[in-house]
C-alpha cells in the first residue's frame, strides 16, 4: 500500500512560506534566553528577579493564545499570521523607548506584547501546518516545519553572543557592583543600547515581512460540518483526556525547554566558565537539536508518535541524572546533550493532543497547547527561586554535596517523567509511574 506523502505537491509552496514562521519565533527565544543574564549584570538583579524576562515572554503566549484562536477561527489563518506579525513587530520596537527610560519593567512589557505576536504565528501556523495534508502524516510534517525552529535558535543565539553578551560592559568590567552611580550610570545606559538594538532591528524587518504576506496568496482550509458553538467546543475538548494530558505534557516540555536553555549559563558559571563561552555551548545544544528533530521525523515514519516520546524521553531524563549529579563540564555537557532528546518533543505533543479532533476544533485546540507556553514562565521562575536559595550566587549553599544550581535541575527531572508517561498513554491509553 502506498503512503501518502507528508507534504501533497499542491501544498509545497504554502508549507515553505509558513515554515519560515517557525523560525522566526525561534530566532525570538533564542535572543531571548541570555538577555536574562544580560538584565541580571546590567541592572544588578538577582535570579529569580532577572527571570521576570521570561515571565514576560511566556506569559505573553498564553494571555493571548485564546483570543487568536478565536480571531482565527472567526477570520482565517492569514489574518491571523498578518496581525500576529503586526504584534510581534510592535513588541520589538518598543525596546527603543524602554532603553531612553531604562526601566526593566518597560523591557518585560515590550517582550509580553511581543510574544502577542508569537501566541497568533503559533496558534495559527501549527493547526495550518497540520491541516496541509492527510491525517496519518501529520505528525511528520509538523516534526518537519518544527526542524526549521532551531535554524532560528542558532541565528538568535550568534545575535546575542556577537552583537550583544561580547559587548556588554557591565560584564567585563571586574568592579563594576562598586561603581559609583554616575559610573553606573553610563555603563547602564551604553548597555542597555547594546540589548535595545537586535529587537529593534528585528521589529523593523518582521514588519517587512508583514507586508510581503499581506500580498502572498494562501490557501484557506474551510470546515464543512456543522460548527459547533464556542463553549461546546471547550467541553468537548475537556472530555478528551488525550488533549488535556496533551495540554499538562505540552505545559512541562516547554518548562523543561527555558530552563535548560536560560540556566545553562548558570550552570556553565558555577564551574568557571564565563557567559560568552557558555553561548558555544549552546550553540552545539541547538545543533543537536536540529539533529535530533531530523532524525526523529524520520523515525515516525516508522514508529507512532507516542513510543518515538516515550524513548526520547527516557534518554532525557538519563541525561538529566548526568546534570544534577555531576558537578563538573561533563554535567554540562549532559546539558547540553538533553537539547538532542528535547528536539521531537513540543510538535509531536501537539500533533498527538490534536490528532483526534476535527479541523474547525484544532482552531481553539491550538490556543490550549500555545497557552501551555507558559511553562516556559512558570518553571524557570521556580527554578530562579531555588538557584537563590543560599543567596544570589549559582553555589551558595549544598545540599547531599550538590550546589543549588545543580539540583534545580530536579524540575527538569521531574518535568521528563509526565512527558514519557504521555508517550506511554498515547501508546497504550493507560499512565505509568
Amino acid at each position: 500500500m502506498k503512503k501518502n506523502p507528508v507534504i501533497p505537491l499542491e501544498f509545497i509552496v504554502p508549507f515553505v512560506l509558513i515554515t519560515t514562521l517557525f523560525g522566526l519565533w525561534g530566532f525570538a527565544n533564542a535572543v531571548t534566553d541570555p538577555m536574562v543574564q544580560a538584565f541580571k549584570k546590567v541592572l544588578e538583579l538577582d535570579n529569580s528577579q532577572a527571570a521576570w524576562v521570561q515571565m514576560a515572554f511566556y506569559g505573553g503566549y498564553f494571555s493571548m493564545a485564546l483570543p487568536a484562536a478565536i480571531f482565527v477561527r472567526k477570520h482565517s489563518y492569514k489574518k491571523g499570521i498578518l496581525l500576529g506579525l503586526v504584534l510581534y513587530a510592535i513588541g520589538a520596537l518598543l525596546f527603543y523607548p524602554a532603553a531612553i527610560l531604562q526601566e526593566f519593567w518597560f523591557f518585560c512589557l515590550g517582550l509580553y506584547i511581543l510574544t502577542f505576536g508569537l501566541a497568533f504565528l503559533e496558534t495559527t501556523a501549527n493547526p495550518y501546518i497540520l491541516a496541509m495534508g492527510s491525517k496519518e502524516t501529520a505528525t511528520q510534517r509538523l516534526n518537519l516545519a518544527q526542524a526549521f525552529n532551531p535554524v532560528g535558535l542558532i541565528l538568535g543565539l550568534l545575535v546575542a553572543q556577537q552583537f550583544v553578551l561580547k559587548n556588554l560592559q557591565s560584564d567585563t568590567i571586574d568592579n563594576f557592583a562598586i561603581l559609583d552611580e554616575a559610573g553606573k550610570t553610563l555603563v547602564r545606559t551604553t548597555d542597555l543600547l547594546v540589548i535595545r538594538n537586535p529587537y529593534v532591528l528585528l521589529g523593523a524587518t518582521v514588519g517587512v515581512l508583514a507586508i510581503l504576506m499581506y500580498f502572498v496568496k494562501m490557501p484557506e482550509f474551510r470546515y464543512s460540518g456543522n460548527r459547533q458553538n464556542f463553549l461546546q467546543t471547550l467541553l468537548g475538548l475537556k472530555r478528551n483526556s488525550k488533549y488535556i494530558l496533551g495540554v499538562i505534557a505540552q505545559i512541562f516540555y516547554v518548562g523543561i525547554q527555558i530552563m535548560c536553555w536560560t540556566y545553562i549559563y548558570q550552570y556553565a558559571e558555577d564551574i568557571g566558565i564565563h557567559s560568552t563561552q557558555a553561548a558555544n555551548y549552546q550553540y552545539v545544544a541547538f545543533l543537536l537539536f536540529f539533529i535530533g528533530r531530523v532524525f526523529g521525523t524520520a523515525l515516525l515514519r516508522y514508529f507512532s508518535g507516542g513510543d518515538v516520546l516515550a524513548g526520547f524521553s527516557g534518554g532525557g531524563i538519563l541525561a538529566i541524572l548526568g546534570v544534577i549529579f555531576i558537578n563538573n563540564v561533563i554535567g554540562l555537557y549532559c546539558l547540553v546533550g538533553l537539547s538532542f532528546f528535547m528536539s521531537v518533543m513540543f510538535p509531536t505533543i501537539y500533533s498527538l493532543a490534536l490528532e483526534d479532533l476535527q479541523e474547525d476544533d484544532m482552531k481553539i485546540g491550538a490556543a490550549g497547547l500555545v497557552m501551555a507556553i507558559v511553562g516556559g514562565a512558570i518553571l524557570p521562575k521556580l527554578q530562579g527561586l531555588l538557584i537563590d536559595i543560599g543567596g544570589p550566587g549559582v553555589h551558595d549553599v549544598e545540599l547531599w554535596g550538590i550546589s543549588e544550581v545543580n539540583l534545580s535541575f530536579v524540575l527538569t527531572l521531574l518535568s521528563l517523567i509526565i512527558i514519557a508517561n504521555y508517550g506511554i498513554f498515547c501508546t497504550r491509553k493507560k499512565f505509568r509511574i
